[in-house]
């Protein structure tokens, strides 16, 4: 059984802090003789500053120390805000060696912020977060779950909504046939990353191990294929059933037969569930790609 769904809490750390009048000398100009510091104006009724700032605090611990963030209340703290002339909220002000030198204002993208942290730091490369997932995905990739599912959680634990730490533990809890706690992690990810790629596909992986749960044995669907090659019913069922095997290529291989004998059967039905397997496989898996091309032979032969 894996660990339980890490807590959404992030720890402290002293890359993300507030700032008062009274330390901005201290947290900002000091503290930018050493690296840059965005200066994050805000206000607890400003909208848009709520969907700036988990951004903006996201980026900065990915640039793994490169740069912090200092966040300042400007109806506590006006005379800051003041004193730079800012007009309007959230506005973000980057200071190097005690000055200002660049900024920009309103809730910009993530890609947009990390080519704003770019400009300041050079290239970033990849995060820390990108190095422990890559090595997470190493470790349930090779059959360590336990292992895959610690490192996962961990990234959970600095970023709760990471989209690719949450579909991947989605998925080990899917192998490991615990469907309740997989859904339950796909119902942390925030409405507006719903059809991300990554969420789509651990979705598949539960919707294919619901389906396989009803079906019968895989010997069972075998014989009944073998006494009979066209009973394209027994052999759909047996590639789900396959597929929650792991034996993603011989499933991928009874659609694909489908497919060849009969592309109209059940309205197209067997492209589509190898769609689906593709989905949850993940786009740039090898059996993907591998189906893919063995599927648009058949179609454009």
């Amino acid at each position: 059984m894996l660990s339980d769904t890490p807590s959404p809490a992030n720890p402290p750390d002293d890359l993300v802090k507030d700032t008062t009048t009274a330390s901005f000398r201290q947290d900002v100009l000091a503290e930018s003789m050493q690296q840059p510091v965005l200066v994050d104006f805000w206000a607890p009724w400003c909208g848009p500053c709520k969907q700036l700032t988990p951004i903006l605090e996201k980026a900065v611990r990915a640039a793994g120390g490169k740069v912090k963030l200092v966040k300042m209340n400007i109806d506590e703290h006006p005379q800051i805000a003041g004193q730079l002339g800012v007009q309007s909220i959230p506005a973000v002000f980057a200071f190097q060696r005690g000055q200002p030198v660049d900024g920009f204002m309103g809730a910009l993208p993530e890609g947009q912020i990390k080519s704003f942290i770019e400009r300041l730091v050079g290239p970033l490369g990849p995060s820390q977060t990108d190095e422990i997932l890559a090595e997470a995905d190493r470790l349930a990739a090779e059959g360590d779950a336990g292992g895959a599912a610690e490192l996962y959680a961990a990234v959970l634990s600095q970023d709760p909504e990471n989209i690719a730490a949450l579909a991947a533990l989605a998925k080990l809890h899917v192998d490991l046939g615990d469907l309740e706690n997989a859904r339950r992690l796909l119902e942390m990810a925030p409405p507006a990353k719903a059809n991300d790629p990554a969420i789509l596909g651990a979705r598949a992986a539960i919707e294919l191990a619901e389906q396989a749960g009803s079906l019968g044995d895989v010997a069972d669907l075998q014989r009944k294929v073998e006494a009979d090659p066209q009973d394209h019913q027994a052999r759909f069922d047996l590639a789900i059933a396959l597929n929650a095997r792991n034996r993603r290529q011989e499933a991928a291989d009874q659609l694909l037969e489908i497919v060849r004998r009969d592309r109209n059967w059940n309205e197209d039905g067997a492209r589509k569930q190898l769609v689906q397997f593709f989905e949850a496989w993940g786009p740039m898996d090898e059996m993907t790609l591998a189906g893919r091309r063995k599927l648009s032979s058949i179609l454009f032969a």
